[in-house]
Parts: structure tokens; sequence; C-alpha cells
């Protein structure tokens, strides 16, 4: 059977802001993200498998994505651990997601990635990921790529 590819879209809001980049987006900012997760692999080819035929399920596609990517991010601020004023931020707004590096659109597609890419099934494999911060401007991680 041949190896085929399947797509899933997502949309989730969010805000960040990049502590010591020099342009407008140093400050607080929201963007409509907007995801697109596609995996690759072979279709079950066991005739007495309910997912035969399938690749992988869309639902259980959107579940993986929605609890560990759309459920955390959304409607979150997004600012990287150890900026200023984050604690603050946290202890006011609550919905505040800090991590370990500068979220930036190329950090963020990189660590769905890694998240995404840990949680599907064994014959299924992550292929790419593209992340829209605006409606003309994205950032594409492709697995094998680097």
């Amino acid at each position: 059977m041949p190896s085929l590819r399947i797509t899933k879209e997502f949309r989730f809001e969010g805000a960040h802001a990049l502590v010591g980049y020099d342009g407008k987006c140093r400050h607080i900012h929201g963007h409509s993200y907007l995801l697109y997760v596609t995996v690759g692999g072979k279709p079950c080819d066991c005739p007495s498998s309910p997912k035969y035929g399938m690749l992988m399920d869309f639902t259980d596609l959107k579940r993986i994505v929605t609890e560990n990517i759309i459920d955390i991010f959304d409607h979150a601020l997004i600012l990287e651990s150890g900026s200023a004023l984050t604690e603050e931020m946290e202890r006011c707004y609550g919905n505040v997601v800090t991590l370990p590096f500068r979220p930036t659109a190329e950090n963020l597609a990189a660590h769905f990635a890694r998240i995404i890419g840990g949680k599907l099934p064994e014959n299924v494999s992550l292929h790419s990921i593209k992340l829209y911060e605006t409606p003309t401007s994205y950032v594409e991680w492709v697995a094998g790529d680097y």
C-alpha cells in the first residue's frame, strides 16, 4: 500500500511578546493563529480492522493536537520564561504560558512538532507543520529538513 499524508487544520488565538527583538513585535500583541498538521505513513491494510484503509482517524489527530496544543495555547499570553514581568503577568492573568525560548512563530512551530511527534501512533509520523501568524505570513516545519 502506498504511503499517504493527511492534514488537519486548527485555529487558536494567542498573544506574545518578543523581548529583546528590535521591531514592533517586542511589544505584547496578538495573533489569530492557523495551524496545519500533516502526518504520513501507510494506511491500515488489515481488512478486519475498523481503521482499514485509514492512515489515522482524523478524530484521533484532532484529540492529540487539541489536548497538547490548542487547550494550552488558545487565548494565552505566551512569554519566554525569565523575561521581565513574567511572574507578575502569571499572577494577574492566569493563562500565561512560559517557554524556555523566545516565542517566535519559528520556535513555536518546532515546539509543536516535538510535542505532536511524540504523541502519534507507532505507524504514523509527523510530516509537517504550518503555523500562520497572519493570513499572509507563516512558518513551515518539515520533518528531516535539518
